[in-house]
Formats: structure tokens, C-alpha cells, sequence
């Protein structure tokens, strides 16, 4: 790694100089609107190709749209990174509004070329499928034509984009204003500290229960002062996604996740029917645990507290030097890559006030780069996150060449890459491991992982399936959503903990996205597919690279099922793949039990 320490600030100024005051930016923005309108008209002189002949007309359109799309992505990017990094940053609010303006006239265009897909005589759309120059994208459009004829008229869908920009995407961003007003007090040497929710969330795993119990009073107190206005941000949130379903005449709340996901509902059916037949073993670490940490049963703050104390701390540059050396072992490539991230500055990680909680990765299209988001504190927790977010980058590093259309992946298949990285961390340092302690440390991660994939996000899965229900017959309290959501973590956690979190829906940004509806089961979904995935990596060895990056670069192209049935073999209907995939983390917990047998 580098020989001067890493810095942990991210470098924004390579994209455009100057962070929300940028000159550049605004110029940027500027051509885009101007380029984004001119389209529309385009497109609507254009009319829909009734020859083959006449795609050579319309063949530029294409290619414009997927030129525009890059520029969105990229002015997304870069907005959703000024906004994290200081959540009081006005002229960044500013423009993240500009950018959903932008963002609403390309979708409104958008909506008009995916009709003119949809309206073309199959004859006309073969020819343009059977085009050279579409090869790598055949199955995109024939996606964008199949998914236009299940939604409402291109007026009718112009209208309620333009509408969402002030009302559905309006609520999701008033959603990070509330976050931002959340300040945690905290004695800290002498003095009396205000902590952020990114803060405040990282010092819930301190190793020290009577810090985390303190916290956690404090932590709910805080999300119940913001919980009225939250919990109106929730509903009318939902309330829009159900008017929206109900005239295109979607019979169900999953249709839309589902299509994202481009899953069938009897793969996820099938899979969280496996994960509920196995949860006892599951149970059973939490109990071990509760044991271990001396007490009956663990609270909700206890569930990922460190059992190894302070000895399991990491400086950042000691976690970068541990995720690039376990990359390393899998693939030279993904190292090569990881460590070009970190000395390039293109992760965020620095522990300070006014930043938002959590952790994600956006790609810059336009410059073939990524930016990573964290805040970190020094513990395994947040190394895993590291490791995941970077396996974020590294997918779309590899699908960089293709054509943009051909490189939009669905959320399920890009938490593969992700919790596929964490894997390749975990289980290289624990076989790594040069003592009883530090292995019980790392099996508790893996086990604490896996109880997060299936319990809690099990647990959102159920919150969200029964908000909805009761949203659609009317408005739906703040303590309606608290008995709601308690009631979803009782089943998800089989009722393990001795206390729950009732204002979780209110501190999980994922219940607030307006770009990813049901932001929940397509996690526990690249959990298990990278499990089955990195045991196909143990069977072949070093080989699987190659194979691991053209599965990476299918995923944009591809149906999950097919997916699988091409690059694993499997069906993803059937339990089988799900029952061997959840053995990888019943194998781990079973470890974990032997050690701790007698302790």
C-alpha cells in the first residue's frame, strides 16, 4: 500500500472542481437539460419505425439515449456523494433538486422511446434486434418493449414522472432533511458531544455493553422525536407507489421489486421458505451468544456487538492492507483494483460530524471510476463494509466496455459481487487465524452476517409486505408502524432477543429509496447466490476468475434464473441451490458452536 498513511476523504475535484459551488458542474447540468430536452423532440418527430428500413433513421436515438443516460448517472453520482458527505450542505440540496428535474424530463423521454420499442411490428423489432450494433443489448430492449406494454400510456407515465419529482421523490429526500436533524448527545472526555445517526450507529458496536445500552436509550429517543414526521414521509411515500401500481394495473405490491430484480415470485418464495426451515441453528448462535457476552437472552443492540474486544480493532490502513491481500488470494485482478481505489482516493471513510449514515457505492460512467461512502470506526463491521462496497465497485469495473444499456444490472445480482467480496475477506482470514480467539471472532462475524441476511432483513421483508397492506386501506400511525415492525423482527428473530428496535423503520434510509422499491430481500438474495457462486470458486480454483467476471458482465443481460442455469447450472426455483447456499453459513455456525462449547 501506500507509504504515507491513506488519506480518508474522497477525491470529488477529478469529476468537477469545486464540490456544489462548481462552475463546472453547472455547465454540466446546463448542456444536459438542453441535450435531454432536444431528445424528447427527436424522439417525438421520430414516430415509431414501421419498416426496417426506417431504423436507420432511428438507430441514432438509441445511441443518443444511452449517452444521456451516462451523463444522468454521472451528475447523479456525483450530487448523491456532495449530499452524504455533509448532509447541511444547502447548495448540494439545490442541486440534487436540479438533477431530479433532469432526471424526470429524461425519464418522460425515456418513456416515449420505450412505447416507440413497444409499438414497433414484431417483424420491425427482430430486424433491429438481429442488428450488429445491438447484439450486446438484444436483450435490454426486448426487456424496455416487454415492460412498456405493462404500464399506463406514454402521456399518462410522463405525467406521474413529472408529479414525482415534488411528491414521490420529494418525500424520500425530505427523509434525508429529518435524518440530518438527528444529534445524539454523548459524554466524551469532559464535555457533552452531539453524534450524527452515522456516528451513533457505529459506537452501538462498541465492545462495552454499558456504552451501548446508554446509547441505545438515546438512539430511539431520537428517531421518536423525528418519527411523525418520518412516519408521514413513509406513508405518503407508499401512498404514491399504490396509486401509481393501481393504474397500471399491478395487482401486487411485489410486481414492480420483482421486475426490478427481474426474478420470478416463486424464486423468492423458495427462498425465504429454505431460510425459515433453517433459522433453529441460527437461534442457536444467539443464544450461544447471549451466553458469551454473560447474559439470558441478547437485546437488539447486542446482536452484532464484538466478542473479541478491543484486540479486534483496525486502523484504515490496516484494513485496506487485510481486504487487498484477501482479494489477492482469489483473483490478482480485484486486488490490483482494490488497492488503486484506496490510493486514488476513491473512498469516503472518514469518521466526522454531518455525514450520513451507512454505506453505498455509486460509479462515475463517464470516467470509468467508482466512489465508495462509509464512515470508518475501526471495527470488523465496518472492514466487512469495506470489502463489500468494493465488491460494488469491482462488478462495475469489469462491465465498464459494455454498451450502458447492457450494464444495468438489477440490485440483486450487484449485492452478488459485494457480499461475494466479504466472503473472499472472511474466509480467507479465517483460515488465516493464529489463535482459538481470533477464529471464535471471525466465525462470530460470518455467523452475525448471515443472522443479518436472514433475520434482518427477513424482518424488513415482513415490516414492508404488511405496511403496504394496511397502507392501502388508509394512513398508518407512528404506532401502528412501531407494533409493525416489532412484530416483524419477533417472527424474523423467532423471538430470540429480550428487546427490539420499534422506530427501525424510521432509521433504515432503505425504507426511503424511491429508486429501489422492497430494498430488502435482494440483499439476502446476493448473499446466498455469492455463497453458491464462491463455493463454485473452492471447486475450481484460480480458474474461476475469468468465469466469476463473464457471470459479473452476463448480469446485465440476463433474468436471474437464466443466470444460474448458464454460468452455475442450477435452478433457482427449486430449494436445492438455496438449501446447499444456506449450509455455507449453518457450516460456519456449526464451528462456531464446537468452539464455544465449553466456554
Amino acid at each position: 500500500m501506500a507509504q504515507q498513511p491513506l488519506n480518508q476523504t474522497w477525491d470529488l475535484d477529478v469529476f468537477f472542481p469545486g464540490g456544489s459551488s462548481s462552475p463546472e458542474f453547472k455547465r454540466f447540468l446546463d448542456a444536459l437539460t438542453e441535450d435531454v430536452a432536444a431528445f424528447g423532440q427527436r424522439l417525438e418527430a421520430a414516430g415509431v419505425p414501421g419498416t426496417a428500413a426506417d431504423l436507420d433513421g432511428w438507430m441514432p436515438l438509441l445511441d443518443t439515449f444511452q449517452d444521456l443516460t451516462q451523463r444522468i448517472r454521472q451528475a447523479g453520482a456525483f450530487v448523491s456523494c456532495l449530499t452524504a458527505q455533509d448532509m447541511a450542505d444547502e447548495g448540494a440540496k439545490l442541486l440534487q433538486g436540479r438533477v431530479a428535474q433532469i432526471r424526470a424530463a429524461l425519464g418522460n423521454a425515456t418513456t416515449l422511446l420505450d412505447h416507440q420499442l413497444s409499438a414497433m411490428p414484431e417483424e420491425v423489432f427482430a430486424a433491429l434486434e438481429a442488428r450488429p450494433e445491438c447484439e450486446a443489448i438484444a436483450y435490454p430492449l426486448r426487456e424496455r418493449r416487454l415492460r412498456a406494454a405493462m404500464r399506463m400510456d406514454p402521456q399518462r407515465e410522463s405525467l406521474a414522472g413529472d408529479l414525482a419529482v415534488d411528491g414521490y421523490h420529494a418525500w424520500g429526500q425530505l427523509y434525508g432533511e429529518l435524518v440530518a436533524r438527528v444529534q445524539i448527545p454523548w459524554e466524551a472526555g469532559g464535555r457533552t458531544v452531539h453524534l450524527s445517526a452515522g456516528q451513533a450507529a457505529n459506537k452501538l458496536l462498541d465492545p462495552d455493553r454499558a456504552v451501548r445500552v446508554r446509547l441505545w436509550e438515546r438512539w430511539e429517543k431520537a428517531w421518536a422525536e423525528q418519527a411523525d414526521l418520518i412516519g408521514a414521509a413513509l406513508n405518503h411515500l407508499a401512498g404514491f407507489r399504490i396509486q401509481l401500481y393501481k393504474h397500471r394495473g399491478w395487482d401486487s405490491i411485489l410486481s414492480e421489486p420483482l421486475e426490478n430484480n427481474r426474478m420470478k415470485a416463486e424464486t423468492l418464495e423458495v427462498m425465504w421458505d429454505v431460510i425459515d426451515r433453517n433459522k433453529g441453528i441460527f437461534v442457536e448462535f444467539l443464544s450461544r451468544k447471549a451466553r458469551l457476552l454473560g447474559l439470558d437472552k441478547l437485546a437488539w443492540h447486542d446482536v452484532d456487538a464484538p466478542l473479541g474486544g478491543a484486540d479486534t480493532k483496525m486502523t484504515y490502513d490496516e484494513a485496506a492492507e487485510f481486504v487487498v491481500e484477501h482479494f489477492g488470494r482469489f483473483s490478482p485482478d480485484m486486488a490490483r483494483f482494490a488497492r488503486k481505489a484506496f490510493e486514488e482516493r476513491w473512498i469516503e471513510a472518514e469518521d466526522r460530524p454531518g455525514k450520513r449514515p451507512g454505506g453505498f457505492c455509486t460509479s462515475f460512467p463517464l470516467t470509468r471510476q467508482s466512489r465508495i461512502f462509509m464512515t470508518f470506526g475501526g471495527n470488523l463491521d465496518n472492514v466487512s463494509t469495506l470489502a463489500h462496497e468494493l465488491g460494488h465497485a469491482y462488478h462495475q469495473s469489469v462491465m465498464n466496455d459494455l454498451p450502458q444499456l447492457a450494464q444495468g444490472y438489477a440490485m440483486n445480482v450487484a449485492e452478488t459481487a459485494s457480499t461475494f467480496a466479504e466472503l473472499l475477506v472472511s474466509d480467507a482470514a479465517l483460515k488465516a487465524a493464529g489463535s482459538d480467539e481470533e477464529r471464535l471472532v471471525l466465525l462470530a462475524g460470518k455467523a452475525e452476517r448471515a443472522v443479518a441476511f436472514f433475520m434482518n432483513i427477513h424482518a424488513r421483508f415482513l415490516f414492508e409486505t404488511r405496511f403496504y397492506a394496511e397502507r392501502a386501506k388508509g394512513l398508518v400511525p407512528v404506532a401502528r408502524l412501531n407494533e409493525l415492525m416489532v412484530q416483524a423482527q419477533k417472527e424474523a428473530y423467532r423471538d430470540a432477543l429480550s428487546e427490539y428496535h420499534p422506530h427501525f423503520w424510521a432509521s433504515k434510509l432503505h425504507f426511503y429509496s424511491t429508486g429501489q422499491p422492497f430494498y430488502n430481500f435482494p440483499y439476502t438474495f446476493g448473499f446466498l447466490f455469492s455463497s453458491g457462486v464462491y463455493a463454485r470458486a473452492l471447486e475450481e480454483g484460480p480458474a474461476f476468475a475469468q468465469r466469476y467476471v463473464d457471470l459479473l458482465r452476463d448480469t446485465g443481460r440476463m433474468r436471474v434464473e437464466d443466470l444460474a442455469a448458464k454460468h452455475l447450472g442450477v435452478d433457482l426455483t427449486k430449494p436445492d441451490f438455496w438449501q446447499a447456499a444456506v449450509d455455507v453459513s449453518v457450516a460456519d455456525v456449526r464451528q462456531f458452536l464446537a468452539l464455544t462449547e465449553n466456554r
